[in-house]
């Protein structure tokens, strides 16, 4: 039996469809949706990491929370916490506690009876919690200024993909010597291709950059409170 050698010819893209754009684009389209491509897949990353981080810290938020409540004593809370995950709020209020400890050797025992903190001393250990608490502020905001940058970036670039775009449509047009809108449109619908890419990958990280934002702030301002509550705790208890 004679085998036969079978030439598939593959038809070219069509240069007004979506991957036509990408496949018979000039290079300096190709390499600036590649980017954006990359930009893209780096932001939803980033988005879906954040969303888990902040949907765990607040999760642990509420546990410690929930605790605290239920002890009467500072020494209380503190044996109950280290039953706990690590959290920010954990981290915050055992950081001042040992620091509190080691102004005052003891007193944390039960019945131990102690003289109260200096003023001084009382400003120093809100200066130990606010170091803490800007801390955890960054190891939260980690991540979150790239979504910032993909969202300012990326419109410029799409805008800076369709210029060139532009400019060798009309390069093209003047070298082939015909100006018809046939000759113009699939060049300029190549050319636009990158601007709409560019604000594709640029709104979602916008929406998300600034929606972790506000939770960010939302709870540093529940992390500052309860570091108020802390020393107000210890003012309670005739620890300052």
């Amino acid at each position: 039996m004679r085998l036969s050698l079978i030439l598939v010819q593959i038809a070219p893209a069509d240069p007004l469809t979506p991957w036509g754009m990408v496949v018979e684009g000039n290079l300096s389209t190709q390499i600036i949706l590649g980017i954006l491509l990359f930009f893209s897949l780096m932001s939803w990353a980033l988005i879906v990491w954040k969303y888990f981080t902040f949907r765990r810290v607040w999760k642990q938020a509420g546990g410690f929370l929930a605790y605290m409540e239920k002890a009467t004593r500072l020494e209380e809370a503190y044996r109950s916490i280290r039953m706990l995950p690590e959290s920010p709020f954990t981290r915050v209020f055992r950081r001042g506690v040992n620091f509190f400890s080691e102004l005052r050797p003891g007193a944390l025992r039960e019945g131990a009876m102690v003289a109260g903190l200096s003023t001084a001393q009382l400003e120093v250990l809100r200066l130990v919690l606010e170091k803490e608490e800007g801390e955890e502020r960054d190891e939260l905001a980690h991540g979150l200024q790239w979504l910032a940058i993909i969202a300012t970036v990326a419109p410029l670039l799409g805008l800076l993909g369709t210029v060139l775009g532009v400019m060798n449509s009309f390069i093209g047009v003047a070298s082939a010597g015909s100006a018809n809108i046939t000759a113009v449109a699939p060049g300029v619908a190549q050319a636009l291709s990158t601007t709409v890419a560019g604000l594709t990958v640029a709104i979602p990280a916008a929406i998300a950059y600034n929606y972790f934002a506000g939770r960010l702030h939302l709870f540093m301002s529940e992390l500052e409170g309860f570091s108020s509550e802390f020393i107000g705790t210890l003012a309670r208890e005739g620890k300052v």
